[in-house]
């Protein structure tokens, strides 16, 4: 079976795999996340180890996904400036004669949980990353979801809690989604980690109310048949719990799916592929990028 490359590019560190589109990993590295200098000669390094067929990258954001851009594959408005237009893409592409595909993080992460974890056998479904940030990527009909750019789901506005006077954390909008119910902002307002956290019912109360608002937007505008909720806080499992609720008292029986009412348990679900969906779904992306320059050179 081909082996293919994978890179999961995150705010903390890059994460490096060569396996195969059964979703199984030969080797794995974690590089930490500095400066391109520092970061990018360890990560070529890692796969020049490695005979593979292509790579594929799940990027954080935000970053230009639309081919006919002449910047291409490059980190845009990343508040981690020594990033700032990065062409990342292109960097790897240089280092290697072998296709690359290319998209954001929670994109391949919906890409490796529709075809490999839980929406497996599904043609519609959402990934959402609850953590350092909020990010979704969307899987619809089989595609992964982009237009002007990537879906940025994680700066949609919500309404406040009514015991929440915190102003929010985000540099763009400050009260955001982002802004309110990231881990950074769970932090700043309660004045500890979430995981220190646990047994505050107030503050699962409030993450819970903040996500469930999300999600109803998101159900409205995409319909998808299963949301896979990742990241950091999301470890809080319990938070599950507010969240049902209020998306069931917020939606207030306007859609009458079994899914939403008595089954809301199968379709709000944790990541089957668990830390892996994001690396897995790089390498499904690789092979896909494979498959389409095998095509378009027998054209």
């Amino acid at each position: 079976m081909s082996l293919f490359g994978a890179i999961e590019a995150g705010g903390t560190k890059f994460v490096c795999a060569v396996g195969t589109v059964d979703g199984k990993i030969e080797e794995r590295i974690s590089i930490p996340t500095r400066t391109p200098e520092e970061t990018i000669p360890k990560v070529i390094a890692f796969f020049q180890q490695h005979v593979i067929e292509a790579i594929g990258i799940g990027s954080f954001g935000p970053i230009d996904v639309d081919k006919k851009s002449n910047t291409y594959g490059n980190i845009t408005t990343t508040p981690k400036t020594a990033w700032k237009d990065y062409p990342l893409l292109q960097t790897i592409k240089d280092a290697f004669s072998i296709p690359v595909g290319f998209n954001t993080d929670v994109n391949v992460a919906a890409l490796g949980e529709a075809i490999l974890g839980a929406a497996k056998g599904v043609d519609n479904c959402l990934y959402i990353t609850v953590g350092t940030g909020i990010g979704a990527g969307a899987y619809i009909n089989g595609e992964l979801l982009q237009g002007l750019t990537h879906p940025e789901m994680g700066h949609i506005l919500v309404r406040r809690h009514p015991n929440d006077a915190y102003k929010g954390r985000c540099p763009y909008h400050a009260d955001c989604l982002e802004g309110l119910a990231a881990g950074p902002a769970i932090e700043e307002r309660w004045g500890k980690k979430a995981i220190e956290l646990s047994d505050k019912e107030e503050v699962w109360d409030m993450e819970g109310f903040y996500i469930a608002q999300s999600l109803m937007q998101y159900i409205l505008v995409l319909s998808p048949k299963k949301i896979i909720l990742g990241g950091g806080v999301m470890n809080q499992t319990h938070v599950l719990t507010y969240i049902y609720k209020y998306l069931q008292e917020l939606l207030n029986g306007y859609l009458s799916f079994e899914e939403i009412s008595t089954n809301i348990k199968n379709y709000i679900v944790k990541p089957g592929l668990g830390d892996n969906a994001g690396i897995t779904g790089a390498l499904l992306l690789a092979e896909k990028e494979w498959e389409e320059s095998k095509a378009s050179a027998v054209q």
